[in-house]
C-alpha cells in the first residue's frame, strides 16, 4: 500500500521533540503567532495565543511561542483570528459524494474537514471485503485523517435482498487488524441484533473484543423495550434520529447522538433544542453528514456548512465547533490524538475571521498548510483501481419494454396499488396506496396523481431480472426515465420513469457505461454522470462530478421534478432498513413488518 504524502510519528514517538521545542531547547517547524486560539476542552476563547508545531503535532499553545521560534521556522501571522481545530464528520460514507477518496479529501479539505470516520459499505455490497480494502488503502493515502469503519450489514437485511458479496463476521474480525481501522460500520439490521441474530452479535464482539467502537442505526420510532435490547448489543452512536425525544433518548442510555445534515437529511434543527432548550449535556452530540453528494460540497461545504447550520438553529458557536472536534474524538477514543488545539495532538488547524459565519481561511493539516481561501494547495493521492472494481454493471441481456411492462391480475379493469410515497428531505418513505387504470391486462403510472413506475435491475449477477413497482411525490411528466447504479445498499440499479420504453433505454446505457446515473426524455439522452468505479464513484475532481450532477438535477427538473435533492431520493428507494415502503431485487418490501409484500391489494 502506497503511504501517505503527511507521514505522521506517533504523540510517543514525537514526544522527545515537541518537549524540546516546548522548553525552548529546539525550534518547531511551524509557529501560528497572534491568534484567539479556540479551546474546545475548556470551552473558551483566549486571545492573543501562538501554536508551534513540529512532526505533524502541536508542540506548545500559549501566549509567546518567540522561545520555540528559530531560523528555519515558518511563521504564519494569525492578525486576531480565530484558531479553531480542524473539523471532524463523525459518521459519513464518501461514495455518496460521486467521489472516490482521494477527490472527497480534495472536496473537503478546503472546507475545513481534517478528520473523516467513514463508513464504506456502498462498495462492500458491490465489491466485498476486497471493495473496503481499496477504499481503505486510498484514505491511508491521503493528507487528512480519514479512519474506516469496517461495513457490518452487507445485506443490510437478509432474505430481503440480494448483494453482490456478503459481509462475515470473518471478514469483520480480518478487518479489524487493519492500521485504519477505527470500529464497525452501522449496525443496519436492528432487527437481528434485537431478535440476538448470531452472526450480528458475532460482529458486535469481535469488534468490542478489539477496543473499538461500534456504529449504530436505529432506524424505528419504538423507543421502548426494542430500543433498549439494541442499545445493549453495544452500539455507540446513532444517526438516524429526527426529533427532540430520539436525541434525548439516546443519550440517555449512554450513546452519542449524531445530528446529521447532508444534501437531503435535514436533522439538525428538530434535534438541537435537546441542547438549546432542554439544556442537555453537549458533549455527548456529535454532528455528521451522512451523505454528501459532490454538488453540496462544491457549491456550499461539507462540515462548515453543519457548523455554520447548528448556530443558526440557535446553538452556541463554541457548543457547535465542539460537537464537530472534540466530542467527536473522544467518542472514538481519538481525544489524546485529535480533535483540540492541545499540546500532542495533531496540528489539524483552521483559521476564521468569524466564529458564526465560519469562513475558511487557511487550513493547516499536520503541521502544514493544505488550503488557502477555498483553494487546495497539496495533492490527494489516487489508489490504482483495478479492473474488476471498473467493470461491475452486469445486466445479463438487453432490456426492452416489456421488461418494465407490470402485469394486472386477470381481468381487471383496474387495481389498488401499492406505492412508495417519498418524502421530502427524510429518509423514511410512507406506504401510500392509488387507484391505477389497467390499460391491455397491464397496470399503469398516473400522472395525475403523481404516480410515476419504479423498477430494480438486478445488476450484479447479470440474472436479467428486473422487479416493478410505483412511486409518488417526485412529481415527473411526460415520457421520462432516470436509472442510477446508485442503489442503496445493495445498490443494484433502480430505474424511475413514466414510460417503459425510456426505461429500457435508461437501464441499457447504464449498462454500456459500467455505471453511473442518466436521465432520458422524449427518446434521447439529456444528461449523463458517468461512475465507473463500482457504478458508484468517478476518479474525476468533484467540480468535474458536480457540474455532471448538476446537468442531471436540471434534467431531473426538465422532467417535471420538484423535490428538493430528489436524487438522494431517489438513491434510497432500495434501502430496506428504512420504513416504511422500499423495493429490492426480491420484490416490494414492507419495512414495518420486515417482510416482503404484494403489489396489489
Amino acid at each position: 500500500m502506497e503511504q501517505s504524502n503527511f507521514p505522521l510519528k506517533s504523540w510517543a514517538d514525537a514526544a522527545p521533540r515537541l518537549i524540546a521545542i516546548a522548553a525552548g531547547r529546539e525550534a518547531a517547524d511551524l509557529v501560528v503567532r497572534g491568534g484567539q486560539w479556540v479551546n474546545v476542552h475548556s470551552r473558551e476563547v483566549l486571545p492573543g495565543h501562538d501554536i508551534a508545531m513540529a512532526d505533524g503535532r502541536i508542540a506548545y499553545v500559549g501566549p509567546d511561542a518567540s522561545h520555540c521560534i528559530g531560523p528555519e521556522t515558518e511563521v504564519i501571522e494569525a492578525e486576531g483570528r480565530f484558531m479553531i481545530p480542524g473539523l471532524c464528520d463523525g459518521h459519513m460514507h464518501i461514495e455518496s459524494g460521486m467521489l472516490t477518496p482521494a477527490e472527497f479529501a480534495a472536496a473537503v479539505i478546503p472546507h475545513g474537514t481534517t478528520t473523516m470516520f467513514t463508513d464504506p459499505h456502498e462498495i462492500a455490497n458491490v465489491l466485498g471485503l476486497a471493495g473496503v480494502r481499496m477504499m481503505h488503502d486510498e484514505a491511508q493515502m491521503q493528507p487528512v485523517n480519514i479512519f474506516t469503519q469496517m461495513p457490518s450489514c452487507a445485506p443490510s437485511a437478509p432474505g430481503l435482498e440480494t448483494t453482490g458479496f456478503e459481509i462475515t463476521a470473518d471478514d469483520v474480525s480480518e478487518a479489524m487488524q487493519w492500521p485504519g481501522i477505527i470500529g464497525l460500520g452501522e449496525m443496519m439490521n436492528f432487527p437481528g441484533v434485537i431478535a440476538g441474530d448470531r452472526k450480528m452479535l458475532s460482529e458486535l464482539s469481535v469488534t468490542q473484543r478489539a477496543g473499538k467502537t461500534v456504529g449504530g442505526h436505529y432506524a424505528s420510532p419504538d423507543l421502548g423495550n426494542a430500543f433498549s435490547a439494541y442499545v445493549a448489543g453495544g452500539a455507540a452512536d446513532d444517526h438516524e434520529g429526527t426529533s427532540e425525544a430520539d436525541a434525548i433518548a439516546r443519550v440517555r442510555q449512554g450513546m452519542r447522538a449524531m445530528l446529521r445534515l447532508g444534501s437531503a437529511w435535514y436533522d439538525v434543527e428538530s434535534q438541537i433544542t435537546a441542547i438549546t432548550q432542554k439544556g442537555l449535556d453537549p458533549r455527548n452530540f456529535i454532528l455528521c453528514t451522512d451523505d454528501c453528494h459532490s454538488g453540496t460540497l462544491v457549491n456550499e461545504g461539507h462540515m462548515n456548512r453543519v457548523v455554520r447550520h447548528a448556530i443558526a438553529c440557535g446553538c452556541d458557536p463554541l457548543i457547535a465547533l465542539q460537537m464537530a472536534t472534540i466530542n467527536t474524538a473522544t467518542h472514538f477514543g481519538l481525544e489524546r490524538d485529535l480533535g483540540s488545539l492541545t499540546p500532542g495532538r495533531r496540528a489539524d488547524i483552521i483559521l476564521t475571521s468569524d466564529l458564526t459565519t465560519l469562513p475558511i481561511e487557511r487550513v493547516i493539516a499536520r503541521g502544514r498548510t493544505v488550503a488557502m481561501d477555498g483553494k487546495l494547495l497539496v495533492e490527494c493521492p489516487h489508489y490504482d483501481w483495478p479492473d474488476e472494481a471498473r467493470a461491475t454493471v452486469r445486466l445479463g441481456k438487453a432490456l426492452e419494454a416489456a421488461d418494465f411492462a407490470i402485469a394486472a391480475p386477470e381481468g381487471a379493469n383496474t387495481v389498488t396499488a401499492k406505492v412508495i410515497g417519498v418524502v421530502e428531505n427524510q429518509a423514511p418513505t410512507k406506504a401510500l396506496t392509488a387507484e391505477l387504470a389497467v390499460v391491455d391486462g397491464y397496470a399503469q403510472p398516473d400522472e395525475g396523481k403523481g404516480v410515476a413506475q419504479i423498477a430494480l435491475v438486478e445488476r450484479h449477477r447479470g440474472t436479467g431480472k428486473v422487479v416493478n413497482g410505483f412511486v409518488s411525490g417526485f412529481g415527473y411528466t411526460g415520457r421520462m426515465a432516470i436509472g442510477s447504479t446508485v442503489a442503496h445498499d445493495s445498490h443494484h440499479m433502480i430505474v424511475v420513469g413514466t414510460d417503459a420504453e425510456m426505461m429500457a433505454a435508461a437501464a441499457n446505457r447504464l449498462g454500456e457505461i459500467g455505471g453511473g446515473i442518466t436521465v432520458w426524455k422524449d427518446g434521447a439522452e439529456i444528461a449523463q454522470v458517468p461512475l465507473p468505479i463500482a457504478g458508484l464513484m468517478s476518479d474525476s475532481p468533484a467540480a468535474e462530478v458536480a457540474a455532471k450532477a448538476g446537468r442531471m438535477v436540471e434534467a431531473m427538473a426538465t422532467c417535471g421534478c420538484t423535490l428538493n435533492n430528489a436524487y438522494m431520493q431517489h438513491s434510497l428507494l432500495a434501502l430496506v432498513v428504512i420504513p416504511e415502503l422500499r423495493i429490492s431485487d426480491l420484490g416490494l418490501v414492507d419495512v414495518t413488518k420486515f417482510e416482503l409484500t404484494g403489489l396489489f391489494e
